[in-house]
């Protein structure tokens, strides 16, 4: 199991596009890591396309992508053909590689086996998981989904905005926050610094039990 702020393993791995190191593949970039339950399936087929669609919009935030699951690359490849039909995908080059763990090894130790889902051979498959992965090769943010329930990359690309942003900024974002939107100041900034770090001006809100610490201003 990795936990924010550790180290992502530096694993090697097959993919449909050949064998990687995770930190060479890696680079410098932010990265996010997703695995499905299983290839030729309904759910995981909308998954990798809606994220092949959004491709553009990862390329544009200097983020790599990255799929896994437990099945074969020659699995990986066939399945590709499906994705591409049936989410009308134009570009005959896939986007980004999927991971073959059919020996369940990253599934075991990124702590991403589902329990309840089973392959055909009675091994469990690995469950919906999201890992975002920063620049420097720590944990960003993870997220576990059962397989019954599909993902909505949208939002993905919604955190990924602001952990970019509250990494560089002293800011965190609030409930349903969007790219443009107001932030809040973090509790750690005094009311004295607030033109330093926030030239755009800072409103404190009065709430009943009168602590000064509802700070909002526009994103930096």
């Amino acid at each position: 199991m990795v936990n924010l702020g550790d180290v992502f393993p530096n694993f090697e791995a097959e993919t449909n596009e050949g064998k990687i190191k995770f930190h060479d593949w890696l680079g410098k970039s932010w990265a996010i890591l997703f695995s499905h339950p299983a290839d030729y399936t309904p759910v995981c087929t909308t998954e990798l396309g809606r994220v092949a669609q959004l491709k553009p919009e990862f390329d544009r935030r200097g983020v790599k992508l990255i799929g896994l699951s437990c099945d074969s690359v020659d699995d990986h490849k066939g399945w590709i053909k499906d994705i591409q039909s049936y989410c009308h995908l134009t570009d005959p080059v896939f986007p980004y590689p999927i991971i073959s763990d059919a020996e369940r090894t990253l599934a075991i130790e990124l702590g991403m086996v589902d329990p309840v889902e089973k392959g055909g051979d009675g091994m469990p498959l690995t469950c919906r998981a999201v890992f975002i992965i920063g620049k420097d090769n720590t944990l960003k943010l993870s997220l576990l989904y059962p397989a019954t329930t599909g993902r909505n990359f949208d939002e993905i690309l919604r955190v990924v905005d602001s952990l970019m942003l509250t990494e560089e900024k002293m800011v965190a974002t609030p409930a349903d926050w969007k790219n443009g939107d107001p932030c809040m100041v973090v509790p750690s900034v005094k009311d004295q610094d607030f033109p330093k770090f926030f030239p755009k001006g800072v409103e404190v809100k009065e709430v009943p039990s009168g602590r000064r610490y509802i700070r909002v201003t526009p994103q930096p």
